[in-house]
């Protein structure tokens, strides 16, 4: 992780500040409320629809509607935290996690206080995941933030804005009620998050072996100002979502093309990537989760053109146009 000296200066974005410290015992879990179900994804497709052959040839039909990472810019990602990438075969000989067996639910948890324009922005994250990652997505009724202890929360010294410490949350809230059948359970806050002394703040951060992860909506935007500030930050919110739940699944920094799964440095980065995989990282998120891509770009569109993005509406229809 690279230090904010700067007030002027971005912490990291899309980079899970991983939590790698040996696990403290197991609480008891709490009673959990009836969850609120997402839109579930149709029966996954047999594994011939998904097997390593078929995604080599989908990535190489739809290579040509991504552009291949260029140089990075000043302060972006990779001039700070160069990476070598994953390739899709690189990817297959790692022993990956996926969501097999009876781990296969992605649970999301509204964690604190919302605004009826973040609670909406939290619920279409919801059925976004369900068909980008082609699993059922359960949201969790909103859950009110605990008193936090003194050493778990601070006010930033230059800026004065209330923070908690992120670990805190994954390790002490959502870890303990970790469901049996969860592939991974994430908590959307509207609380500013730090993960550590050293940054200014994060806008994520998780534990890739706990399976637990939370983000912040704090600093992506005012989805009240209007309709084009609300798809601002939808669009924010549901590349985050995408990135940070593709690494639970051992999906490493995109360094090929421009990505939804590329590093990023600050808020301008994050917006110049797309919000899909490239062909690379499309063929693990189908072979890790057996889904048909041209199923899955479709089921993509229709999500976009329901929610008013056309760009990306657009892509994705000329995405599974191209698997007919």
């Amino acid at each position: 992780m690279r230090a904010i000296l700067s007030g002027a200066s971005l912490a990291l974005c899309l980079l899970l500040a991983l939590s790698c410290a040996t696990s403290p015992g197991r609480e008891s879990a709490p009673r959990e409320p009836a969850p609120q179900t997402a839109p579930t994804p149709d029966a996954p497709v047999q594994k011939s629809e998904a097997s390593p052959e078929s995604l080599r040839r989908a990535l190489a039909a739809v290579r040509h509607l991504h552009k291949p990472m260029g140089k990075p810019r000043p302060g972006d990602w990779l001039t700070t935290s160069p990476e070598a990438g994953q390739t899709f075969e690189e990817y297959l000989q790692s022993d990956p996690v996926r969501p097999t067996g009876a781990r296969r639910v992605l649970y999301i948890q509204p964690l604190g206080e919302f605004t009826p324009a973040q609670r909406r922005i939290v619920a279409l994250a919801t059925e976004f995941m369900s068909h980008f990652f082609n699993l059922p997505v359960k949201l969790k009724l909103e859950q009110a933030l605990p008193d936090i202890p003194a050493e778990a929360r601070r006010i930033h010294p230059q800026w004065g804005d209330r923070q908690i410490l992120a670990s805190h949350i994954t390790m002490k809230l959502l870890r303990p009620q970790l469901a049996e059948d969860a592939a991974a359970l994430i908590a959307f806050t509207s609380s500013d998050l730090y993960p550590g002394v050293e940054l200014n703040y994060v806008f994520g951060q998780a534990s890739y072996r706990e399976r637990v992860g939370v983000w912040s909506l704090y600093r992506l935007g005012q989805p009240n100002a209007d309709e084009r500030s609300f798809l601002l930050m939808l669009l924010r919110t549901l590349k985050i979502a995408a990135h940070e739940t593709g690494h639970m699944f051992s999906i490493k920094h995109c360094t090929k093309y421009e990505c939804v799964m590329s590093g990023t440095n600050h808020l301008k980065e994050t917006d110049r990537r797309p919000l899909d995989a490239c062909p690379e990282c499309m063929a693990k998120i189908c072979w890790a989760t057996n889904t048909n891509p041209r199923e899955r770009y479709a089921k993509l569109a229709r999500f976009c053109a329901d929610h008013g993005l056309e760009h990306e509406r657009r892509y994705f229809e000329a995405a599974a146009e191209a698997l007919k």
